[in-house]
């Protein structure tokens, strides 16, 4: 490594860093401290000023541009599940069927299945707070231990599908970086997010929730009074945008004569459409008749909304930081470092979202840091991009601690001490991140 490869290091260590501190220490909001440290990464590496600007409007357009309606379209669609009590009845009637020894597994399913189309957070909000009365309702004399699994298992399912399943933000912005096929990458993600769930929710819960003090939840969920749609609907509804996606592989496994009748399966598979015709199918499906009405339509977008701006500031904060670190050479720096290398393509994607993933707290802007330094290193190495998007995602998760907002909003909805957090819900994200990565590698060799 020569002095210019060690000032690039430096310096984006520097940056990074600063926005850590800004973040963390300072409590500026994440799009604040992910822009100064752009702008210090960009300076500290010798760049001109006119550049680091050029980056980084670059990098965020970029970013929003591919994403953002996505992310808005997700949210209205999680606004949607929760306005009009469909995810609550789902989770309800789930768990009502199981027998108490299998509510964990009931737990995970039902998170896997309606955390699909959903950010974590929004997931989270919506439905831990149905799965913690569910627990709380299990028969007198159940263990606090046996509770807090059903509510572990639960934040594993919605956590893995996050990580490692399209149509999910980070993982969906990695296939478009890296050129990776949207549908194989959906099939490889749901393979390997399966057992990685198994393990990290129920099985690991049944360790690490064992001895913790009970303790009163901080997050309570909301009475609603609405009447809740059929359960059927509900599953269309999360399904829908998924089955639409994964329909854009028909085709191509169509014999070419009647290939072209179904051309409209590779249309309507693009996520955006995917997700709009899943969003406008939700209204009547959870609404019926009063889809329209203004008290509804205002209820939908207020709490699709809310989030929405500090969701998107975030990632575009994050593309441009992305940016500023590929202007300045260290994507080059990478595929150099990797040539010959006995690392991994994937390992060391892995290792780079671990990283960012550690020092910023947010799996997303891991996600998108990362997928904008790899592209150059899959086509030197010839690394698959769907499994590189996997072991990002892998990567992205890894030990959830203070510096994640998700940390504290999972101890409140746990009701667990600082140190019980720690070692339930950081251990179960560390958990999914090495195993993903195991599953990735051992995938990658098969397919």
């Amino acid at each position: 490594m020569n002095s210019a490869d060690l000032h690039l290091i430096l310096a984006a260590l520097a940056g990074v860093g600063l926005s850590v501190l800004l973040i963390v220490k300072a409590r500026l909001h994440p799009f604040l401290g992910l822009l100064c440290g752009a702008f210090a990464v960009g300076a500290l590496g010798g760049l001109p000023m006119g550049q680091i600007v050029g980056a980084i409007q670059k990098g965020a357009g970029d970013i929003l541009g591919g994403t953002g309606l996505v992310v808005a379209l997700g949210l209205a669609l999680g606004a949607m599940l929760q306005v009009s009590n469909g995810a609550g009845a789902l989770a309800r009637a789930t768990l009502k069927l199981c027998p108490p020894g299998a509510a964990p597994w009931a737990s995970l399913g039902v998170a896997m299945v309606i955390g699909l189309p959903l950010f974590f957070e929004t997931g989270l909000v919506l439905l831990l707070p149905i799965v913690a009365s569910a627990a709380a309702a299990l028969p007198v004399g159940t263990s606090h231990a046996a509770r807090l699994q059903v509510l572990l298992a639960a934040v594993t399912g919605l956590s893995v599908v996050h990580a490692l399943v399209p149509p999910h933000p980070g993982p969906l912005l990695a296939v478009e970086v890296l050129g990776a096929d949207l549908g194989r990458t959906m099939l490889y993600g749901l393979a390997v997010a399966v057992p990685t769930g198994i393990v990290a929710g129920p099985l690991l819960a049944r360790i690490t929730a064992r001895g913790l003090p009970p303790g009163e939840p901080a997050l309570a969920a909301a009475p609603s009074a609405v009447v809740p749609p059929p359960v059927w609907r509900t599953i269309a509804v999360v399904l829908l945008p998924v089955v639409l996606i994964a329909g854009g592989q028909v085709e191509g496994l169509l014999p070419p004569a009647i290939a072209p009748n179904f051309a409209w399966l590779s249309v309507a598979s693009n996520p955006i459409l995917a997700l709009l015709i899943a969003s406008l199918a939700a209204l009547p499906l959870l609404f019926g008749r009063g889809a329209l009405r203004a008290p509804v339509q205002g209820a939908i977008w207020t709490e699709a909304m809310a989030p929405a701006g500090a969701i998107l500031l975030s990632i575009g904060a994050g593309g441009a930081l992305k940016q500023v670190l590929v202007t300045m050479g260290l994507a080059d720096l990478l595929v150099r470092a990797s040539d010959g290398s006995m690392i991994s393509p994937l390992v060391l994607a892995w290792g780079i979202a671990v990283c960012i993933r550690l020092a910023t707290g947010s799996a997303t802007v891991a996600t998108i840091t990362t997928a904008g330094m790899m592209p150059a290193v899959v086509a030197a190495t010839g690394a698959s991009p769907e499994w590189t998007v996997l072991a990002i995602g892998a990567g992205s998760v890894f030990f959830s601690h203070v510096n994640d907002p998700g940390f504290w909003l999972v101890k409140g909805y746990l009701g667990t001490t600082t140190a019980g957090t720690f070692r339930t819900w950081s251990m179960l994200e560390t958990a999914i991140s090495v195993l993903g990565l195991l599953l990735v590698l051992a995938g990658s060799r098969l397919f």
